[in-house]
């Protein structure tokens, strides 16, 4: 707030309000420094040398909610880079900031085919609604959409069915075919509060996670943890993630940035759009 405004919010003169900050500061009691701010030029050279990325991108915005919708641009940019075109698979994944980015929209493409990279979650938030991504992004790029309707965490009984139903099993070929994909990147489950924390059979064993990419998860290091349910989940592999071209991570906050980092180091994203707040947490963690 500028100090006419304090003055006016409560209700003394700006001559006023001057002295009593002058005083402060005379005291000790407020600090005015500037900080030494990179250019997002800079952040992104940084993070593709610290983290061995292919590609990077770094939007001048707060990572607050309504501020992901600007990593769509990027995003974009990255698939056309990459020269995702007709007859190119294009996976998608859940998050906040994937539904952020699908819902802000993607550039026309051609006859991509979008699909999946992990079935379902009986959850009603909309950022785990997978499909109706998948849907949306075929509707934007003007592919075709291609679903997992089957839950990403079945039991071991009703995995094999699953996988045997010939159109799950179609659609889950392909991710050996996958050229570009968007991902989310989960932060780490001892910090997330309670209520937004989704459950697991062994949530003890992943406490010690730096975050997950559609729940693969991992540590700060990069290693992988290997937690009950990593053998059940229906969702693209660590390695068939690894063998795609371009894995697009998108995510916005510093309480991820060692998230993000051990998905670099785990090879599980090869490239990354998040905001400058985000990038110079990543470069200090990193």
């Amino acid at each position: 707030m500028t100090q006419a405004d304090v003055a006016k919010r409560l209700g003394l003169s700006a001559a006023t309000v001057s002295r009593l900050l002058q005083r402060a500061r005379a005291e000790g009691i407020v600090r005015i420094e500037v900080r030494d701010l990179a250019s997002p030029q800079m952040l992104v050279e940084g993070l593709v040398e610290k983290l061995g990325l292919k590609k990077a991108a770094v939007v001048e915005t707060p990572g607050t909610v309504g501020a992901l919708a600007s990593l769509a641009k990027p995003v974009g940019d990255m698939l056309r880079e990459q020269n995702i075109q007709s007859g190119s698979v294009l996976a998608i994944g859940w998050g906040r900031a994937v539904r952020a980015v699908i819902e802000a929209g993607l550039p026309p493409l051609g006859s991509v085919t979008t699909v999946s990279a992990n079935g379902g979650m009986q959850q009603h938030a909309l950022h785990f609604q997978v499909n109706e991504f998948v849907r949306q992004a075929a509707e934007q790029t003007g592919g075709m959409p291609r679903f997992i309707h089957a839950p990403y965490l079945p039991s071991r009984e009703s995995r094999a069915a699953f996988l045997a139903d010939p159109e799950i099993a179609r659609n889950v070929a392909l991710w050996n075919k996958v050229d570009a994909a968007i991902v989310g990147i989960g932060v780490s489950p001892s910090i997330t509060a309670p209520e937004a924390r989704v459950a697991t059979p062994d949530e003890q064993a992943i406490t010690e996670a730096a975050g997950d990419v559609i729940r693969h998860y991992f540590r700060s290091d990069g290693s992988l943890i290997d937690w009950e349910g990593e053998s059940r989940m229906i969702a693209m592999r660590p390695e068939q993630l690894r063998q795609t071209p371009l894995v697009i991570g998108v995510a916005v906050g510093p309480s991820k940035s060692a998230g993000i980092c051990g998905a670099a180091r785990a090879g599980l994203i090869s490239a990354l759009v998040t905001d400058t707040q985000t990038a110079e947490a990543i470069l200090e963690e990193a």
